[in-house]
C-alpha cells in the first residue's frame, strides 16, 4: 500500500462532499470514456515516444505529431490506448497536446494516467476538475473510487460507488467495476 499524505486525505474527503453538492445542478450523463475501442496504440505499431499514428493513403504509420496531421479526438483516443497499455507518461504527453484541456474526458484520463503511474494526489485533482464540470461523469467516479480503494480509503471508494448507483444504477459497467475493486 502506498503512503498518501494528509493533504491527499483531506482532498479526498473534500471531493466526496463537494461533488455531491454539484450533482443537483446538472442533468447530463456521461457514462462512457468517449474513446474508440478500435484505435491502435502507438506502442503496438512500434512508434517512438515522440510519434503518433497517422493515416496516409489509407495506411497507418508512425509520424512525429504536427499541428495539422492529427485531430484532438484522435490524440485523445491514442492517449487512452497508451494508458490502457501501461504507457502512462506517453499518454500524458499526448493528452497535454489536446487543445481543450478542460474536457472532462481529457481530465479523467490525465487523472487515470497519473494514478496508474503512482501519483494519486495529482490524479485526485484531475478527477475533481472533471467532476466539477460534469458531476454525472461516472467513469471519472469509478476511477476516483479505484484510486481511493488502492490507497486504502474504502469508505471514500464506497461514497463514489453510491454516487455511481444514483446516476446509472447498479447494473452499469462503472458500478460493477468499482464494486469488484472494493471487494478485492
Amino acid at each position: 500500500m502506498k503512503t498518501v499524505s494528509m493533504t491527499a486525505i483531506a482532498s479526498a474527503i473534500l471531493i466526496s462532499f463537494s461533488t455531491s453538492a454539484f450533482s443537483a445542478s446538472s442533468g447530463t450523463s456521461s457514462g462512457s470514456s468517449g474513446a474508440s475501442t478500435t484505435t491502435a496504440s502507438p506502442k503496438k505499431l512500434n512508434c517512438k515516444r515522440n510519434q503518433v499514428i497517422i493515416t496516409v493513403r489509407g495506411k497507418k504509420k508512425c509520424s512525429v505529431k504536427k499541428a495539422d496531421n492529427i485531430s484532438d479526438n484522435e490524440l485523445y483516443n491514442q492517449a487512452v490506448a497508451l494508458a490502457k497499455d501501461g504507457e502512462y507518461e506517453w499518454a500524458l504527453k499526448l493528452l497535454s497536446e489536446i487543445q481543450d484541456q478542460n474536457k472532462p474526458e481529457v481530465l479523467n484520463y490525465t487523472g487515470y494516467s497519473h494514478r496508474k503511474a503512482g501519483r494519486l494526489e495529482t490524479a485526485v485533482g484531475y478527477y475533481r476538475k472533471a467532476l466539477a464540470i460534469d458531476p454525472n461523469f461516472v467513469l471519472a467516479r469509478e476511477y476516483l473510487g479505484e484510486g481511493y480503494a488502492a490507497a486504502g480509503f474504502i469508505e471514500l471508494a464506497k461514497v463514489e460507488l453510491n454516487e455511481i448507483a444514483n446516476r446509472c444504477g447498479t447494473h452499469c459497467t462503472e458500478y460493477q467495476e468499482l464494486k469488484k475493486v472494493i471487494a478485492e
